[in-house]
């Protein structure tokens, strides 16, 4: 078992990873829309947050030995079920063709009042 962190996601703020690598997988750590490269700025509204979630994951990922284009179970949390259609489009926008299993969970709130978080699944490269 393997720890995967890097700086271009979020440093973790509680006691877990950014992500672990077992058994041929990546398996990621719920990612808020939070911007390293620029703290401090507005998340945006739920296309951005949805955007800059899936960014977080790619870094991620990447720093592990996989990529976007490997996942295969994605949960996306939602602050708001209204803004799904919203969420959905620019989910689609980042992942293209790609279509991994993937599970909706509406919730009340989200940490710093953001409207969505990703948790994902993925292999690893050969």
């Amino acid at each position: 078992m393997k720890s995967v962190e890097t700086p271009r996601a979020p440093h973790p703020a509680g006691h877990y990873s950014q992500a672990i690598v077992h058994g041929g997988l990546v398996f990621v750590s719920g990612q808020l829309p939070h911007d390293v490269a620029a703290p401090g700025r507005s998340p945006g509204e739920a296309e951005e947050q949805t955007e800059r979630a899936l960014r977080n994951v790619e870094a991620i990922l990447e720093a592990a030995g996989s990529g976007l284009d490997l996942l295969l179970s994605v949960t996306v949390y939602v602050a708001d079920i209204s803004l799904w259609p919203r969420v959905n489009a620019a989910y689609a926008r980042v992942l293209g063709a790609h279509r991994p299993a993937r599970a909706v969970v509406p919730v009340k709130e989200l940490h710093h009042g953001y409207l969505v978080e990703v948790q994902a699944v993925a292999a690893l490269r050969e």
